[in-house]
């Protein structure tokens, strides 16, 4: 291994990251990268070889989204940024600590419209809309500040996704010394003022309600004890599901998509939100009717006065704020009446679902018996998924991933590779359609090359249904979502992974078991129309 004095840029860039804790990198290799792979084959740091840079995206996108730790892309300029873009997106949509480490053309070409290998006129300027930055390190003494403002934005902001590039001929320089991780900084903490006005609107609520989002993920347990202390129903977002457990008598799980439970938010008189952008993507309505007054805590202070203006505006991390107000908020009489409420919504929702939706349960309620409480589910952008938001509980944060805000098919199942990866003592699955699933179905290999014990539920509806469903409802003539489906069983067995279909409920139960033990991925296809879901 070469001395730190000897490092060139790409070498040092790769024991940098390794410094911050970064034990995994996704990517495929290009003439671009050669200098950060000489870098990696120094480095204790696994590289995992993904079939498409928008895979390497997701595995990345995956990796922050279970575990809260950095997930980090490395890809070449050009078609590689642009191919992992998607996946970027994903994870702006959802606030997901992703770094997105590229090469560039040569810095002395940038702008000059020579017609480079890779040439894009400006990749900073393509990715930073979608990022929290975008920068192109010009010498080598930029890039260890770059890589610490990165992780100072996910450490101590609202954690959206950063795309570092860096030229190729800057990576072959001389790094010029040893680069040392900084101290990074806190999230900020709210003021004592903000804390009694809260607690003074929350003690004088007559229907208190809380609302959170996947900001609020280390916030459980405060989160919980003021639940219980107000007698408060909670609505979590898709990315806020089990912040409170599913089954909790107060919990209305991830409802918000929920007429029921809209009609419900109207009657509060007091909303606390919490990390949550109480955004359309988790409720398919425009605007929320809320007519209470709102508590907002996040650390995104452009959230305090959108489309639902805070009458108490709370910058601050979720954890330190909601522990504030539990000991701040002193004796309070809890509301009796909201146990009930929550069981008959509750109810009331498995009452009113449709054709569709029951099938679906019927496939959850034997999944649910099937996985460990534990599990991570992964899933798709697909209509066994959307059922699965109010109706497959989850006791804990962190276990059910449905990427509502950018709504990209095809990232269910390299989502779930990142995860697993990430945490390898816990059970993962992914949840997919048909239609989705054929997005990045490449990564098959990926999975199966790692010898990853991984579940993959595949709900085959024969096409893409929602927008079937969707266009049937418009009296639209179907057009373009009834394509023909290849032998997912061979197709999976090809790709080396283990693969059969489901003809009944303990077949799906014995199958999702197997595959928990199995020696690499197992495919699972659900027929929705077959006859034991019937």
């Amino acid at each position: 291994m070469n001395s730190s004095s000897d490092l060139n840029v790409g070498e040092a860039t790769i024991k940098l990251l390794e410094a911050y804790g970064v034990d995994t990198l996704f990517g495929i290799p290009g003439v671009h990268t050669l200098e950060f792979c000489r870098g990696l084959n120094q480095s204790h740091i696994q590289h995992v070889q993904a079939r498409n840079e928008q895979g390497a995206g997701f595995m990345a996108d995956g990796y922050a989204r279970a575990s809260g730790r950095p997930g980090v892309a490395l890809v070449i300029s050009g078609p590689g940024v642009t191919n992992a873009l998607t996946a970027i997106g994903q994870a702006y949509a959802d606030s997901i600590p992703v770094l997105m480490l590229s090469s560039d053309a040569a810095s002395y070409t940038l702008g000059k419209g020579w017609g480079c290998l890779h040439e894009v006129p400006s990749l900073t300027d393509t990715t930073a809309p979608l990022t929290a930055f975008s920068a192109c390190a010009m010498t080598p003494e930029e890039v260890p500040g770059l890589i610490a403002k990165a992780f100072s934005v996910f450490s101590s902001e609202r954690p959206r996704p950063v795309h570092i590039a860096i030229p190729i001929d800057v990576l072959a320089m001389p790094a010029g010394g040893e680069w040392k991780a900084v101290e990074l900084p806190a999230r900020p903490a709210p003021t004592a003022k903000k804390i009694e006005r809260a607690c003074e609107l929350l003690r004088a609520a007559k229907q208190p309600m809380i609302c959170v989002g996947g900001g609020a993920w280390l916030a459980s347990d405060a989160i919980t004890g003021i639940a219980e202390k107000l007698g408060a129903a909670v609505i979590g977002s898709n990315a806020g599901k089990g912040i409170i457990d599913d089954s909790h008598p107060l919990s209305l799980s991830a409802g918000t998509v929920r007429g029921e439970v809209q009609q419900y938010l109207k009657n509060a008189d007091v909303v606390l939100a919490v990390g949550t952008e109480l955004s359309e993507v988790d409720s398919f309505v425009e605007t929320l009717e809320i007519n209470g007054k709102i508590i907002r805590v996040d650390l995104d202070s452009r959230k305090m006065n959108d489309l639902y203006p805070a009458e108490v505006a709370i910058i601050g991390g979720a954890k330190t704020t909601t522990e504030a107000i539990a000991r701040q908020l002193g004796e309070v009489k809890a509301r009796a009446e909201t146990v009930a409420e929550v069981a008959g919504l509750r109810q009331e929702i498995r009452d009113n679902l449709n054709e569709s939706e029951v099938r679906h349960c019927k496939t959850l309620d034997v999944l649910r018996a099937a996985l460990p409480a534990d599990t991570v589910v992964m899933g798709d952008i697909c209509q066994l998924v959307y059922t699965g938001s109010f109706a497959f509980d989850v006791p804990k944060p962190r276990l059910w991933h449905y990427p509502a805000g950018y709504c990209t098919l095809g990232c269910g199942l390299p989502d779930a590779i990142g995860a697993k990866l990430a945490l390898p003592d816990k059970p993962v699955v992914s949840f997919a359609g048909d239609g989705g699933f054929m997005f990045t179905v490449q990564e098959l290999v990926t999975a199966a090359e790692l010898g990853l014990a991984l579940p993959i539920i595949l709900w085959n509806n024969d096409g893409l249904k929602q927008i079937q469903d969707d266009m049937k409802l418009r009296d639209i003539e179907l057009v373009g979502v009834t394509g023909i489906n290849p032998d997912f069983i061979a197709l999976a067995q090809s790709c080396g992974c283990h693969a059969l279909k489901i003809d009944s409920a303990q077949s799906l139960t014995d199958a999702v078991k197997a595959a928990f033990e199995a020696d690499r991925p197992t495919l699972i296809e659900v027929k929705e129309f077959d006859p034991w879901l019937n």
